[in-house]
């Protein structure tokens, strides 16, 4: 670049900064594969995440379909498939859909960290755990590696990468950049106020994929549909301009999904794709104001 050459200043540097979104299959319960792609870029997503039984069919639709059928619908809808989300594996039995990921041209697959022993570990135990895990998931992280793929853990009540002790040394102690954190605030709700200083000290290498979702008892019991839209982002209580600035702080390039959970499992959040994504875009709009102020 020549000396004359217009550079970006630092401030329209920072104000560059935006959130990648990938669309949640789960949303869309058993709807088919076909409708759920199509919605893709009419939420702004990039790209889609994958879910699975009981969450959702289309990982098992598109074992019935075959990968090509897959990839046709993909580049009919002119996205990506980015992530599988494959909690029934857990960490240490997914290498076949590592390999189906790399395969289709996906990014990450996310699932929970399971139980080392106690849950919810802090202090000491949660160092404990963190290290038998590393240790338990080497060859599959290994694998990852060969691959190109991450491993995304999320942090989830009632297992080992839960505490905010424990997600401090699952960032210190993980010896691998093909794993990282799905940073889920929702698992979060008794350390709210720790959730950007966290994210700050974690820093985007040990985030590839963050959850925009909020906790809300809705999420384990059937209540109205009002009171369970309050797990997204812009419908419930929770501030998430400081979680926001912490993002971008960091310089956060991972990416993002706009979730929550209906009760049961395995529904449609609301009874039409073209709703879900009237919601989902409202919650997208509810953080890019955010963003502005951030």
């Amino acid at each position: 670049m020549g000396a004359g050459a217009i550079l970006p200043t630092m401030a329209q540097a920072e104000d560059a900064f935006t959130l990648r979104y990938v669309l949640s299959s789960a949303m869309f319960g058993g709807l088919p594969l076909d409708r759920v792609l199509s919605e893709a870029s009419v939420t702004g997503s990039e790209s889609v995440d994958i879910w699975r039984k009981v969450h959702a069919t289309h990982r098992e639709q598109i074992t019935a379909m075959g990968d090509d059928a897959f990839q046709g619908l993909l580049k009919k809808h002119k996205t990506k498939m980015s992530v599988s989300t494959c909690y029934p594996l857990g960490p240490f039995k997914q290498d076949d859909e590592l390999k189906w990921v790399k395969k289709n041209g996906g990014l990450l697959t996310v699932c929970g960290s399971g139980s080392m022993g106690e849950k919810d570990p802090a202090g000491k135990e949660a160092k404990r755990q963190v290290e038998s895990f590393f240790k338990k998931l080497k060859p599959h992280y290994e694998l990852a590696g060969e691959l190109g793929v991450t491993m995304a853990i999320e942090n989830h009540k009632n297992a080992m990468l839960s505490s905010p002790d424990s997600i401090r040394y699952f960032a210190e102690l993980n010896p691998s950049k093909n794993v990282g954190i799905a940073f889920a605030p929702h698992h979060l709700y008794d350390a709210v106020e720790e959730i950007p200083k966290l994210i700050r000290e974690i820093g985007k290498d040990q985030l590839p994929f963050f959850y925009f979702q909020e906790h809300h008892l809705s999420s384990k019991k059937k209540m109205t549909k009002e009171d369970e839209l309050k797990q997204m982002p812009g419908f419930g209580p929770l501030d998430y301009l400081p979680i926001l600035a912490a993002l971008k702080g960091i310089k956060f390039d991972g990416l993002s999904e706009i979730f929550m959970h209906p009760v049961p499992r395995g529904v449609p959040v609301l009874p039409t794709a073209k709703e879900i994504s009237k919601v989902i875009n409202k919650s997208r709009i509810y953080l890019e104001d955010c963003l502005t102020k951030a």
